[in-house]
């Protein structure tokens, strides 16, 4: 049986969380190491916006005044309030089950939470359309809207995802909340687009919907669905050595800069083909 690693980093700094993904992904598109899944957190409450998203859609002296730590992320995507919550990230190379592209990926990622999700016993919907035009541009807030392979609750989004894309491989990152705090999310986002709440109710966490939530349990059933889906085995694991060095390195050198966070470094970084 084909082997997968999974990584369970525990919280961590923000701006190390983005090196280290990257460092996987890395390694990953040069063959050093198998697909991964890795779970993780958060030491702060923190704010990670899109590899193209502006500055100016944050409030970086409330995030300052309140210890909010704010990091750009690799992939694309709207801005993120971290905190109560399951982030993940899956690296792969474009070959197999992922040679049919970002959305074939998307979709076939999303369908391992989705079963995860039922599992706790929530009747979740994959968003089947991508967004265009003017619905891509209404909010700064990633769960304002709702794109291709995303999961809903009752029109309400429970996972935010983006990808970053290379001519070798992908990186995916997510954000499962467990619960969210409206009013620290409505002042980092500057109170744009009614950012504390969804189509005008309240974002909603997995704690607001399963009775005794388990945050253990959760991962148990997302390592399960995606065993079952992918027909392959993850195994508990630790970055390499040089995916460690790397993502030390990247995390001095990229996700700790000011110009960086700031988007005035991003030509030295950013290819055509990222999404």
């Amino acid at each position: 049986m084909t082997t997968w690693r999974l990584i369970d980093s525990g919280p961590c700094d923000a701006a190390y969380n983005m090196a280290l993904d990257e460092s996987l992904a890395i390694a990953i598109r040069k063959g050093l190491s198998p697909p991964t899944l890795r779970f993780y957190g958060w030491q702060q409450p923190s704010v990670t916006i899109g590899a193209f998203q502006k500055i100016s859609d944050i409030n970086t002296l409330y995030c300052s005044q309140h210890n909010v730590q704010v990091v750009r992320r690799p992939t694309g995507g709207r801005g993120i309030l971290h905190g109560d919550e399951l982030t993940y990230s899956f690296c792969s190379n474009n070959e197999g089950l992922f040679s049919n592209g970002l959305l074939d990926a998307y979709r076939n990622i999303s369908g391992a939470f989705s079963l995860a999700l039922k599992r706790l016993g929530l009747p979740v919907v994959m968003q089947d359309r991508r967004l265009k035009g003017r619905d891509t541009l209404r909010s700064p807030l990633c769960f304002q809207a709702t794109s291709y392979g995303e999961l809903t609750i009752n029109g309400r989004k429970l996972i935010g995802s983006a990808q970053k894309r290379w001519c070798d491989g992908f990186l995916q990152q997510g954000s499962i909340p467990y619960r969210t705090d409206c009013i620290a999310l409505a002042a980092v986002f500057n109170d744009k687009g009614q950012s504390a709440t969804s189509n005008g109710r309240e974002i909603i966490g997995l704690k607001d919907l399963v009775p005794d939530f388990d945050a253990d349990e959760l991962k148990k059933y997302l390592r399960d669905s995606f065993e079952v889906l992918f027909g392959i085995s993850l195994v508990a694991s630790l970055p390499s050595d040089q995916e460690a060095e790397e993502a030390q390195l990247l995390c001095s050198e990229k996700y700790r800069q000011p110009l960086w966070t700031r988007g005035e470094l991003r030509g030295q970084y950013l290819c055509n083909n990222e999404i």
